[in-house]
């Protein structure tokens, strides 16, 4: 691919779809970010431009276009964890927004990540608008779910909708339509991803604690990631992470605890970044931790990105090697 193919993402948090998109090879132009804590961790760790503010307020006509719109948008309204009123909730209209992006700059791919529960609220209604509304603007339109313990050889179940569309001229092929990358085999383990050594005492919770004894005699395994659930602890059977959550670092039934040789303790924030697939080489600033929960709770799963970009990048190319004609 010749690497001229430009991204802009909206909705950027720390950056989980830019990494994958970089990492495929595209250039990142610009990017937007709400969260001033999250716009910290992102400019510590790309150089582009980065928008910091409510996207509402941007005008998307002084922007530079790009060849690839990305959005993880809010997905609080779609969410089982949310209250579930879609369309009729603000933070909903954000999908508006971004047709706005795409009327604007007529990028070649529009990506577009949200919870899995956005397929089947409001019975089914508001996923085929967001497809019509798509279609109408002359788009292919193809979606799938992906659990990041299936397709980023990450031991964490994270299931996330995917919307991939492309510009029909630009694919200029009627039947065209988008391969999702095959089931990936899952070789790593949760150990895999802890840290190894001792980490710092705040992450432990000692005899002192009130729910310590309730941990002991829940927590026989290592090799799994326990919750504890306000009046029990809860064990993962399936051996892999459960979902990261944005409220994980506020206490709660929210909290993922292992069984370590140095004691019970929760994940800390790298752990966390690592079950989202963030390498080490991601800076994490020093910012309270539970912005830093709250952050990888939020952010994609960086090799399940990088994944469909991968396969983004086998379309333009065939695009490439199609539209170039060879000289005589």
């Amino acid at each position: 691919m010749n690497n001229k193919y430009t991204v802009g993402s909206l909705y950027a948090g720390v950056g989980g779809i830019c990494m994958g998109f970089e990492k495929s090879g595209f250039i990142l132009k610009w990017a937007n970010e709400f969260d001033k804590n999250a716009c910290v961790t992102y400019r510590e760790n790309f150089k582009h431009d980065l928008i910091e503010g409510d996207v509402m307020e941007i005008n998307e006509s002084k922007l530079p276009k790009v060849d690839i719109l990305t959005a993880g948008f809010p997905c609080q309204p779609f969410s089982v964890a949310g209250y579930r009123k879609g369309f009729d909730d603000n933070r909903g209209n954000h999908f508006f927004k971004i047709l706005d992006f795409v009327d604007e700059m007529r990028p070649k791919v529009l990506f577009l990540e949200n919870v899995k529960n956005l397929v089947g609220h409001d019975k089914g209604k508001t996923f085929k608008i967001i497809e019509k509304e798509i279609r109408e603007r002359g788009y292919t339109f193809d979606s799938k779910v992906l659990n990041t313990k299936d397709f980023g050889n990450i031991p964490h179940n994270r299931e996330r909708i995917f919307i991939i569309a492309f510009d029909k001229e630009f694919v200029a092929d009627e039947n065209f339509k988008f391969n999702f990358p095959d089931k990936d085999k899952l070789t790593k383990k949760i150990k895999d991803i802890l840290i190894k050594d001792e980490v710092d005492s705040k992450f432990y919770y000692g005899e002192d604690k009130y729910m310590y004894s309730m941990l002991k005699e829940s927590m026989k395994r290592d090799d799994t990631v326990y919750q504890f659930r306000r009046q029990y602890v809860r064990e993962n059977k399936s051996n892999v992470c459960p979902t990261l959550t944005a409220n994980m670092g506020t206490g709660g039934h929210n909290v993922p605890l292992v069984k370590t040789d140095y004691g019970f303790r929760k994940l800390t924030p790298r752990e966390c970044f690592r079950f989202q697939g963030f390498p080490d080489s991601f800076k994490l600033p020093k910012i309270a931790n539970s912005h830093l929960y709250k952050q990888s709770g939020n952010s994609v799963s960086m090799p399940v990105i990088y994944r469909l970009a991968n396969q983004i990048k086998v379309v333009i190319e065939n695009i490439e090697q199609r539209v170039v004609k060879p000289t005589i």
